[in-house]
């Protein structure tokens, strides 16, 4: 995992979601869930639609909260980005969760393996959406979160290396 510091590039729901996307089912029908072929299919499709654009607008307009502060793009600029990327992942929303659905439908023991995966999933997402609010705040925000997050005990040091300006990211690699 790398993290990206150009302010200019909108992340993308990748991989972490992915395992997420397909245990996540919409009960369209309100009868329960079933687990018979096409109801589940398509119930979970959606349901990795609804997830992958979701983390989706979140990455995104976190990310371009900080372009818009800075008076690089305004509000109805923001609002189109996150609308356009979302879509654009639920594109892959669409192929993931009918993919691992069908999958999960032939192969219904995989569904503890991908709960497994989705944990990990969710950890790297968590941390992406933390580093797109991160980047949204102004120097006196940040300074105000490491002061809240001192007093509460908690260590941002984890999330952060000593950069030229004392809150720069780490670079996680694999």
């Amino acid at each position: 995992m790398t993290r990206e510091l150009d302010p200019f590039r909108i992340p993308r729901a990748g991989w972490e979601a992915a395992p997420l996307a397909g245990l996540a089912s919409v009960d369209l029908n309100q009868n329960g869930g079933a687990f018979s072929g096409g109801e589940f299919v398509s119930e979970s499709t959606v349901g990795g639609v609804v997830l992958y654009a979701a983390y989706q607008a979140l990455l995104t307009a976190l990310r371009t909260e900080a372009l818009r502060k800075r008076g690089e793009i305004d509000r109805g600029t923001q609002v189109r980005l996150v609308l356009r990327t979302s879509l654009e992942s639920a594109k892959t929303g669409v192929a993931v969760g009918a993919v691992l659905s069908v999958v999960l439908l032939v192969f219904p023991w995989l569904a503890g393996p991908m709960a497994v995966f989705g944990v990990v999933g969710s950890a790297k997402a968590s941390l992406d959406l933390f580093h797109a609010f991160w980047d949204g705040l102004d120097e006196e925000q940040k300074l105000q979160v490491t002061v809240a997050a001192h007093e509460a005990g908690v260590n941002l040091g984890t999330f952060f290396r000593n950069a030229d300006d004392g809150a720069g990211p780490v670079a996680v690699r694999p």
